[in-house]
């Protein structure tokens, strides 16, 4: 070996040049490496988020016609991408020409059973209002709609009186009134509106595969749109439900609050969808109105919880701070763990995630003891104060100590800063016995329609966006309340059209449930 010594100046310089440079692309291979494990670390994480069905094993047949529905989620992709292929290349049992002049309103099915339903004219309008005779009956006004029974359908067929006088010719004729509808004059009824509504937002089964059904298995070939039109006008009339609902809301000393995104077809960019959000707001195993923006600004949140006072329980989205004055925050446990599980995952040999992950499970141990000692907000309080405060107390220092520890880059190091720098919020819940843990009430009430950012694949309009917004409250809070859906539905949708404007509240799930056990 050479030694440096026996080199001659400029070589013992050009030497140690050289090292230098090796030195500084040591260096650098060393800070590419801590990218590309960043990289892959994200690459990772997004593998564990993305799991489920995937869209694209879906046919262009299938897509084309989910494009048509007014919303799509995950669910109904995961159905659709279930199907055998020759379905998903030709979803519908056969295509109809395309007709130039419209001949009307199409018949239903004659093979269907008729079962007449007469409706006597009104008392007052059996007799002449000139000789007092009673007006013999001349006629019906006919209407025919299609009715699902639990695995049957049959058509109701509506025979209006018409009475005539006996001394007046033309003037003396009295109809009976027409029954109120939540489409009127449509040739859907309520029950069959109803049901298909039941089965697209709560079994998740897209109108196509119902119309389908119906035509693979009845023989009754409806349109789509005219479906889909139906449901829409269902959803409009839930709307001033479902303001009435957020009153409710905002009256009270404590909401959970969450957002997810959502697709919405403009029309303004060629082959992309515009990306809304749709708000929730709700209180655990209580009422849930979600809220349809097109934007995910404060603006939204704002105008809706403008009047709330008391507890707001969120995540770290900046959109919910200052809000308006007369809210206390509150964070959310489970979003604070999270960070630490998918640390855990990205690095199962690091045993720091693991320790900050069984330290928030000695906190979760004391709300389940509660649960099942089935303790009041006060009571509850007070079990905090003695045994999750110092858990919190002890929590807070390691993390502080864990963070001093680590390189700031990591999903660790994120995860650290997030809980700590929520930590003032997340201390709430040991104020306030009221307030849960974390927002998985919230979050389990989203899930229907967003399992992850890809579970909604587009609304048709943005006019339909607060439309499918009401529907989903009023499903959600029926199921939270153990209010039968179409019970519920079939009661109050058909009088929301003459219903007064300052009396819906009464119409409420909270407020009809409540009616209906004072009935009994």
């Amino acid at each position: 070996m050479i030694s440096l010594d026996s080199l001659t100046i400029e070589a013992r310089q050009a030497f140690e040049g050289l090292q230098d440079q090796v030195g500084r692309l040591e260096q650098v291979l060393r800070t590419k490496d801590q990218i590309i494990e960043l990289q892959n670390q994200k690459i990772r994480l997004l593998n564990f988020k993305l799991w489920g069905p995937k869209g694209e094993t879906l046919s262009p047949a299938q897509t084309a016609l989910l494009f048509q529905e007014a919303s799509v989620t995950s669910a109904e992709i995961q159905k659709e991408a279930s199907q055998p292929p020759a379905q998903k290349e030709n979803p519908l049992p056969r295509a109809k020409p395309a007709r130039s002049n419209h001949p009307g309103r199409e018949k239903l099915p004659e093979h269907l059973e008729r079962r007449e339903v007469i409706i006597p004219c009104h008392p007052k309008d059996c007799l002449c209002d000139q000789c007092g005779q009673e007006r013999p009956i001349i006629g019906y006004e006919r209407s025919e709609e299609l009715v699902c029974d639990p695995a049957t359908f049959h058509v109701r067929v509506t025979l209006r009186e018409k009475r005539g006088s006996h001394c007046q010719e033309e003037q003396g004729v009295a109809t009976a009134p027409a029954p109120a509808k939540i489409v009127p004059k449509s040739k859907l009824s309520d029950e069959f509106i109803i049901e298909v509504l039941a089965k697209k937002y709560g079994q998740h089964l897209p109108v196509y595969r119902q119309c389908a059904d119906l035509s693979d298995n009845h023989g009754i070939d409806l349109s789509r749109a005219t479906v889909t039109a139906s449901l829409l006008a269902a959803g409009g009339l839930l709307t001033a439900v479902v303001r009435a609902q957020a009153q409710e809301l905002r009256l009270s000393s404590y909401l959970q609050a969450d957002e997810t995104t959502v697709p919405v077809q403009t029309g303004e960019k060629s082959g992309r969808n515009h990306r809304a959000f749709i708000w929730e707001y709700s209180q655990p195993g209580g009422p849930v109105v979600f809220d349809f923006q097109m934007g995910r600004g404060r603006e939204g949140p704002e105008k809706f919880l403008m009047g709330f006072r008391g507890t707001l329980q969120c995540d770290g989205y900046a959109a919910y701070d200052k809000l308006g004055e007369g809210i206390t925050y509150a964070g959310c446990m489970a979003h604070a763990r999270r960070g630490f599980v998918e640390a855990a995952k990205l690095a199962p040999q690091n045993p720091l995630p693991l320790e900050i992950i069984e330290r928030i499970s000695q906190l979760y141990a004391v709300e389940e003891k509660a649960r099942q000692a089935g303790l009041g907000p006060a009571e509850r309080q007070a079990l905090r104060q003695s045994q999750s405060a110092p858990v919190m107390e002890a929590l807070k220092l390691r993390l502080v100590e864990i963070r001093q520890q680590i390189p700031p880059a990591g999903k660790l190091a994120q995860a650290c800063d997030y809980t700590l720098g929520q930590w003032s919020r997340l201390e709430e819940y040991l104020k306030n016995g009221l307030v849960e843990i974390d927002n998985n009430w919230c979050e389990g009430a989203m899930r229907p329609l967003a399992l992850g950012r890809k579970n909604w694949l587009h609304l048709g309009s943005p006019e339909a966006g607060p439309k499918v917004a009401a529907i989903a409250s009023i499903v959600e809070t029926c199921r939270r309340l153990d209010i039968n859906l179409r019970t519920y539905l079939k009661d109050v949708l058909p009088k929301l059209g003459d219903w007064p404007a300052n009396r819906v509240a009464e119409l409420t799930p909270t407020a009809w449930k409540a009616a209906q056990t004072k009935k009994s």
